[in-house]
């Protein structure tokens, strides 16, 4: 009885960890192939910005009504569900025969993992009773969590090259299929209960979620001014505002507000968004600058991040056991530094860069992005009480997307408009016509190779004024979120810095809003251990 109690755990666990490095590997893997993409479904750079923004910005709306519906259907359920969805949007991907259809399957997966990720700590918990056990397998759950983000560009790069840009969607089938199969078969059923979904919450952030996003990357190829730009971004902000104001008045809101009241709780928040903010716009943009424009393979551009990748895995555990010696201020601000550090860096070298020149700023991203992660959980979760423990993870977990998403949107916006200008006057100076700007604007990405004879092979001056324009381009964004970057590091550091000041050891500390010390202030310094072991990757 104990031999097949333990095999149906660890087929659990296994069954738990194999989603979340499928969720987790699809955030990153799909960059490396975006190049490509947009050679062979002829897409420019507002197109691939769609398939990486698909993906996130569904799952960003969706991710905390899946976990409302977990509570009211059932756990496993919503799990199988979710997963099943991933798997079949990872397949419609892999057949897709034009951007359209291919940004279509990306919004699928993206609800598949929305529905299935809310549940897992939670199946793991009633899956594992024993603290230690459960304490080992929650660990083993986050290290794979986050291995799938560390190895995606990695294995994503020789399968491009040797198998094509579908296979990195490929690989996910038959690995969906057998977690679908197993988890009907192991995992338990949490008895659901009763819960209001707030429907209305879900339906105005996610469209105002979207028309933002959709303003802020045809903005560049539309016009600024275009009617259709300024209507969407208006309502977009317009929808966002009422969510706001619907959320303060539900009883059972969808997002919980008062968690931004606390002023360690907001510096953790807005460090989580504007990492993601600044790295997964770096992340998105640097495989198409090293193949498009570098004239790297898929292969070499997934290896060149190796150094990226084993920083994290480095700074991971260590960020964890500095959080617990010194607080989670100290690795926090550090890392959002060096993320600013690297990011600004890497803006200073163009288009006949060596790569032993600037990987210094890949161990530099790398290392502070790693840094970042465990803290920011332990810095939430320490402040909060128990029962609001799911929220907060879960608005932790939707912050960090929603900055990817506002990060690839809003820094393309930047580097897109710079390069049109750029290019714009380059053309000027060679005497060819400014129509050509749209389609040479997208030759970096490889979706005006197949735009006709005008850029099917151009000329060496011609090619170094789109290279030149792409690079001050890309120069200008990642100056940008550096910049962003530093003024998140002193906001963090003076916002948690506050918080830590009024805690005293004669009256057990408190929250920022006067909370008990269960829920935070004195809890600090009794709790971050606790933190560190419950907090996902």
């Amino acid at each position: 009885m104990g031999e097949s109690s333990a095999r149906r755990k660890g087929l659990a666990l296994l069954t738990l960890c194999i989603a979340m490095f499928m969720a987790m590997l699809d955030n990153v893997i799909v960059n490396v192939a975006l190049p490509r993409i947009g050679q062979d479904l002829d897409a420019g750079i507002s197109g691939l910005q769609w398939v990486a923004e698909g993906y996130s910005l569904i799952y960003a709306a969706l991710v905390l009504t899946g976990g409302a519906l977990g509570d009211r259907y059932g756990r496993a359920r919503m799990f199988v569900l979710g997963l099943a969805l991933f798997t079949a949007g990872s397949a419609v991907a892999a057949l897709a025969g034009s951007i359209g259809v291919l940004v279509a399957a990306r919004m699928l997966q993206g609800i598949g993992a929305a529905v299935l990720t809310p549940g897992s700590l939670s199946l793991l918990g009633h899956v594992f009773t024993d603290q230690a056990e459960r304490a080992k397998a929650i660990g083993l759950w986050s290290g794979v969590s986050a291995l799938g983000l560390a190895v995606g560009p990695v294995i994503g790069g020789p399968m491009v090259e040797h198998l094509g840009w579908s296979s990195v969607f490929w690989i996910n089938v038959p690995i969906g299929l057998a977690g679908v199969v197993l988890a009907a078969k192991v995992l338990p059923e949490i008895p659901p209960r009763a819960r209001r979904i707030d429907y209305g919450g879900f339906a105005l952030s996610a469209a105002g979620l979207g028309l933002l996003v959709y303003a802020l990357i045809e903005g560049p190829s539309r016009g600024w001014s275009s009617a259709v730009v300024l209507g969407c971004g208006i309502a977009g902000a317009a929808l966002l505002i009422a969510f706001l104001v619907l959320e303060l008045r539900l009883a059972e809101p969808m997002l919980e507000l008062e968690l931004f009241r606390d002023g360690a709780l907001s510096g953790a928040l807005l460090g989580a968004f504007m990492v993601s903010f600044g790295m997964f716009g770096a992340m998105f943009f640097l495989p198409l600058m090293m193949q498009g424009v570098l004239g790297w393979s898929p292969s070499g551009a997934g290896y060149g991040g190796l150094p990226m990748t084993a920083m994290l895995v480095v700074a991971g555990p260590l960020s964890g056991r500095l959080a617990t010696k010194y607080g989670p201020r100290l690795p926090m601000v550090v890392g959002i530094a060096l993320c600013a550090l690297g990011l600004g860096g890497l803006s200073l070298y163009g288009d006949d860069a060596h790569y032993v020149g600037y990987v210094w700023t890949l161990f530099t991203m790398g290392f502070g992005m790693g840094l970042t992660f465990t803290p920011i959980s332990v810095a939430v979760l320490q402040r909060v009480a128990p029962v609001q423990m799911g929220m907060a993870s879960a608005t932790i977990g939707t912050l960090r997307e929603l900055g990817g998403v506002f990060g690839i949107a809003a820094l393309g916006a930047v580097m897109t408009s710079r390069m049109t200008d750029e290019l714009t006057s380059s053309l000027h100076r060679l005497g060819v016509p400014s129509e050509s700007v749209g389609s040479l604007t997208d030759a970096p990405t490889g979706g005006a190779h197949q735009a006709g004879a005008a850029a099917a092979a151009l000329p060496g001056p011609l090619q170094e004024a789109v290279d030149g324009a792409f690079t001050e381009g890309l120069h200008l964004a990642m100056r940008t979120g550096s910049a962003a970057l530093v003024v998140t590091a002193v906001l963090v550091a003076v916002l948690l810095g506050r918080a830590a000041r009024p805690q005293s050891p004669a009256d057990g500390g408190g929250t920022a809003d006067g909370g008990n010390a269960e829920a935070g202030g004195g809890a600090d310094r009794a709790r971050p251990q606790e933190a560190a072991e419950a907090a996902p990757a």
